[in-house]
This record gives structure tokens, C-alpha cells and sequence, in this order.
């Protein structure tokens, strides 16, 4: 949206930084990983200033929100800082730094977007914020509360991507399972899936971060019924024991998300369920690991993530006693992804020999395979199905495949022709 502001002022949008008079970084602040990241991206990005083109260097999002002050003393080859709180001013203070002017007044504005995710695939945002208060995240704080926005307006979004073009649509929150709550009195997932589902144009829906206590049976039911929404569920559970989901201050407890993942598989058989956990909260003890872990290996997820814990800064979980060593939470981590990738191997052999509906998402950089991925993956995230190239298809097309080989978290394929 900040790159469609650029455009609607008729700057030129590049992807090569050397070629840029202006380089924007959105950062995160949400784990210590990503404020790293984020901040060497800062001083990486800042020496195109001397090597390119780069006249101005902008840096707003998570992080600038939550640390802008000591960044503007520490990173001084930064030339603008903006904080989410500022965002309404977003072009004013773009047009004073780098002395244009326009009597626009435009902010960000979901309809005035331009697409960074190719020609096919695009995240469509149906909520800001989170009212969760996991003990852990800083997201609250540096976001505020959860605040829905309004059905017509995402669904106007909506349209508005599929006339681009867009084929693969990604709904997206912090907590997609709460959406409409605040604004309906009620979730409405269920039913904003639903109304997507009629705009022509679309082949692929998903929705991502779909927390366990607030998947309900309405929901399941839409996704069973609807052959455009992928039979996939993501859902951050961070743990499984009671113990460690109570400090965590989550909402829902072991006995419940058992029930809740076996409910799904029943009614979908061939869903691909996806989850993220929290090893090394504190207090979390290695009976309460053991829980997870055992719960990892009978809940056999065919997509798992492991973070180790991260102390925020303004959040409970910093103050907590009994904070884990970071070699235990390493070894935990370690731990978690050896069974996990026991399990995934299992899982993708048992997919050879079938065949898939795959999108292409582009080509090796050799450019003998082509990459692509069925409705078992989401881009760059999970893994991808590597097809000998045979020059006759391109980015953004949809190809049948038979699964013929497993490599790691990846399979390999062979087009099928019709």
C-alpha cells in the first residue's frame, strides 16, 4: 500500500536496491530474530547510499513503532523514521524529506495497493491488530487491539484483485478466527469465505493463523464444501501443555486442541495442517516438553515450525522467573524438528505417485526445473515440488503433476498432459 502511494504520485518502482533513490525497509518487531534482521537490513541498505543511486533511506513498521527513538540515535543513516501511529501523515512527511509537492493527501489505503507477490498470488488483510494478550507477544503493543474491518471493504479489495488477475488469494490476520467479532457481535469467517468464493476469478483461497479455540464447525463445513478454499488449516498452538498454555495465557488447553484437530481431519481427510510452537517458555519444565513432544508425534502435522522463546520487551512472559537457558531451548528446538522431519518424510511418500494441481511459481536458478506448488504448500513458507523444466509453461500458470520423488521437506514431479 505504501508502494502503491509512491506510484499514484507517479515515482517509478524498482526491485534492484542499486537502482533505487529511495530505499523503504517495513520492519518487524516481533521476535528478537527479526529485530536483527531488520536492523541489518537498515545498515546493509544504507551503503547504497555511497554504492548506488540511494538518496533517501525510510524505514517504517513493528520495530520503528516500538524502538523509534533510540533507532533515530543509533542508526543516524536512516533519513526517516515512521511508526505505525504516524501512518495517517505517511506521504506528508515522505513529500517533506525528499522535497515534492503534491497536494495529495492520500494514506494508506488497502484499495490503492500495488501487488509485490507476482502477477497470481496476493495477501488480502481482513484485520489489524490482536485483544489475545498472549503473556509472549508484543504484537498488542505495538498494533493495538484487534479491529475487524468492514465485510464490503474487504470484499471490494477482493474484486479488485481478481480483476488484476489474481488467482491465488491469501486471507490473512493476526487472528483470522476472530474476525467480525468486534464489529458483528459474532466470527464471520466462515461466512467472508463463503462471499470470496463467488468472486469470479479466484482458483485458490486460503486463510492463515487460525487460532484452535475459535475454529468452529461452521468454519470447517465452508472449507469442506467449497472446492475454491484449500484444505489447509494453519493453527499457532505454541504448546501443548496445560501448564505452560495457562502462563502462556492462551485460550485453549490440550484436551480441546486434541479435539479440534482430530474433528478437522475427520470431516476433511486430506487436509494439510499446519502449526508453530514456543519451545523454552518460562517455567516450562521437561515434563511439559515431554507433553509437547509426544503430542507432535501422534498429532503427525504435516507442517511444523519451532521458535524458540523470545523475552519482549514490555510484555508478562519478560518478567517471569524461571526463564529456560538458550541451550536447553536450542536443544528442545532440535529435538521438535528431528521428530518433525521423521514425520514430514512419511507423509510426503505417501503422496508419490499421485498426481496434483500445482501453480507455478517460477524456475531454479539454473533454470532447469520449474518450481511449483499444490494446495499442500504456501509460498515461502513451506516446500516446493521441482518439475523438469520443459520451457513450455510459465510463472503464474496452473499444471497437473505427479508426485515421482521426496527430497527433504520438497518433492519432485513430472507434468502430466492432458
Amino acid at each position: 500500500m505504501c508502494i502503491g502511494i509512491f506510484k499514484k504520485e507517479n515515482f517509478e518502482i524498482v526491485n534492484n536496491p542499486k537502482e533505487a533513490e529511495i530505499i523503504i525497509i517495513n520492519t518487524c518487531g516481533f521476535i528478537e530474530s527479526a529485530k536483527e534482521e531488520a536492523i541489518n537490513c537498515m545498515l546493509e541498505m544504507a551503503e547504497y547510499k555511497s554504492a548506488g543511486n540511494c538518496k533517501y533511506l525510510i524505514a517504517m513498521g513493528c520495530l520503528v513503532q516500538r524502538y523509534k527513538n533510540e533507532l533515530e540515535k543509533s542508526i543516524p543513516e536512516v533519513d526517516l523514521f515512521v511508526s505505525i501511529d504516524e501512518y495517517d501523515n505517511l506521504w506528508e512527511k515522505i513529500s517533506n524529506l525528499v522535497n515534492v509537492k503534491s497536494e495529495s493527501k492520500n494514506t494508506l489505503d488497502y484499495l490503492n495497493r500495488i501487488i509485490s507477490t507476482g502477477n497470481t498470488t496476493a495477501y488480502l488483510k481482513i484485520a489489524e491488530g490482536c485483544s489475545n494478550r498472549c503473556t509472549y507477544c508484543a504484537i498488542p503493543y505495538i498494533r493495538g487491539p484487534f479491529v475487524s474491518r468492514k465485510m464490503e471493504d474487504v470484499l471490494s479489495e477482493a474484486e479488485q484483485l481478481a480483476n488484476k488477475g489474481i488467482k491465488e488469494l491469501i486471507v490473512i490476520a493476526q487472528d483470522t478466527t476472530k474476525y467480525g467479532i468486534d464489529i458483528y457481535g459474532k466470527p464471520c469467517l466462515a461466512e467472508l469465505l463463503d462471499k470470496l468464493c463467488k468472486i469470479e476469478g479466484f482458483k485458490w483461497i486460503r486463510f492463515l493463523y487460525a487460532y484452535p479455540e475459535s475454529i468452529t464447525d461452521e468454519l470447517i463445513e465452508v472449507v469442506k464444501q467449497n472446492d475454491k478454499i484449500c484444505n489447509y488449516f494453519d493453527i499457532p498452538l505454541q504448546h501443548f501443555s496445560d501448564k505452560v498454555l495457562k502462563r502462556m495465557n492462551r485460550k485453549s488447553d490440550s484436551k480441546s486442541i486434541e479435539k479440534t484437530i482430530e474433528k478437522i481431519r475427520l470431516e476433511i481427510p486430506d487436509v494439510i495442517l499446519r502449526t508453530t510452537l514456543i519451545v523454552g517458555f518460562p517455567g516450562e519444565t521437561e515434563e511439559d516438553f515431554f507433553e509437547l513432544y509426544e503430542f507432535v508425534n501422534r498429532a503427525k502435522f504435516e507442517k511444523l515450525g519451532v521458535f524458540k522463546y523470545s523475552k519482549e520487551d514490555g510484555t508478562p512472559a519478560a518478567k517471569m522467573k524461571e526463564q529456560v537457558h538458550y541451550k536447553t531451548k536450542q536443544s528442545r528446538l532440535n529435538k521438535i524438528m528431528a521428530l518433525e522431519q521423521q514425520i514430514s518424510k512419511i507423509k510426503l511418500e505417501e503422496k508419490i505417485g499421485n498426481v496434483y494441481e500445482a501453480i507455478v511459481d517460477g524456475f531454479s536458478d539454473d533454470n532447469k526445473f520449474i518450481c511449483a506448488r499444490s494446495y499442500m504448500d504456501i509460498p515461502n513458507e513451506d516446500g516446493t515440488i521441482f518439475i523438469k523444466n520443459n520451457r513450455r509453461v510459465k510463472s503464474g500458470d496452473f499444471i497437473k503433476c505427479k508426485i515421482t520423488a521426496v527430497k527433504n521437506y520438497d518433492m519432485l514431479g513430472e507434468i502430466i498432459e492432458e
